[in-house]
């Protein structure tokens, strides 16, 4: 059985801004006109009120040469801790 989790954890926003954007000194609005998005798509993005999209996953890694997976799997912890927050249990099926 899984521990859970009792903060949040780091949304691919706040990746995407202190471990991106950030050390290579390249603002939103820089970042926004490079990939085609508009600013504040990219401000959404980098304060959690937006999440990662496969579309918007496999841009963000055509533009920093990682893998679309490690955006979704950083948005994919995000929404499971959210999910686990309201969560009812079911009973497990059994064979009749």
């Amino acid at each position: 059985m899984q521990k859970k989790m009792l903060r949040q954890p780091t949304t691919p926003g706040q990746i995407l801004k202190e471990e991106f954007l950030d050390p290579l000194g390249i603002s939103q609005t820089a970042f926004a006109q490079h990939t085609g998005w508009t600013q504040p798509k990219v401000s959404d993005i980098v304060n959690g009120r937006l999440g990662i999209s496969s579309e918007s996953a496999m841009v963000l890694a055509d533009a920093f040469g990682t893998s679309p997976q490690f955006w979704l799997n950083l948005q994919n912890e995000v929404d499971l801790w959210r999910a686990s927050r309201t969560h009812k249990k079911v009973r497990p099926l059994v064979k009749v």
